[in-house]
């Protein structure tokens, strides 16, 4: 553990690249969720149904990046839902440890998922840096209803995922006006 906080302290001071474009095709993935500690399944393209979905890649449960991420993503769960959008954050992560996460840390407002291999690989996220394969960079995306990618921001510092994301999905709504 202590080996993997030192390497994602270290990655930290690296900047992300970007990973899939704006206006890409999202893929659809099903996977195991977690709300309020209580399992279910998630399927993307039943989340879309109801209006833009907010899919947000963190590297590992219960660091320090990973925690205010989720502290963040939860005090604005509320303006998200008055925008019609689902917020779901995913990481490669056991889906036991995900929903111990899903009620300390993101305060039961939102779900995390777990990120399979192959999530990770279709959406451009892997960290895959200093011997973490496996694992998730911090990647941020808004996909609209239609499966298009309409924001998309990497960068490992936790800073930035929410308020970008959140304006991202304002910006959407404002020009595709719900029904």
């Amino acid at each position: 553990m202590r080996k993997l906080m030192t390497l994602i302290a270290v990655a930290l001071a690296t900047p992300a690249a970007a990973t899939l474009s704006v206006g890409a095709t999202a893929p659809d993935f099903s996977t195991q969720a977690a709300l309020a500690g209580k399992p279910f399944p998630f399927a993307l393209s039943a989340a879309l149904k109801k209006g833009p979905v907010v899919l947000y890649f963190f590297p590992k449960v219960f660091t320090q990046g990973c925690t205010v991420e989720a502290h963040n993503f939860a005090e604005a769960t509320a303006e998200f839902s008055k925008l019609g959008a689902t917020v779901l954050g995913v990481s490669a992560d056991s889906i036991g440890e995900l929903a111990k996460f899903s009620t300390l840390e993101c305060r039961d407002k939102f779900a995390v998922a777990v990120a399979t291999p192959q999530m990770i690989k279709d959406y451009d996220s892997s960290l895959g840096m200093m011997g973490l394969t496996g694992r998730s960079n911090r990647t941020s995306y808004v996909i609209a209803p239609d499966h298009k990618i309409v924001y998309a921001f990497s960068a490992m510092a936790a800073d930035g995922h929410v308020k970008n994301t959140l304006e991202a999905v304002r910006k959407y709504q404002a020009t595709h006006k719900r029904g």
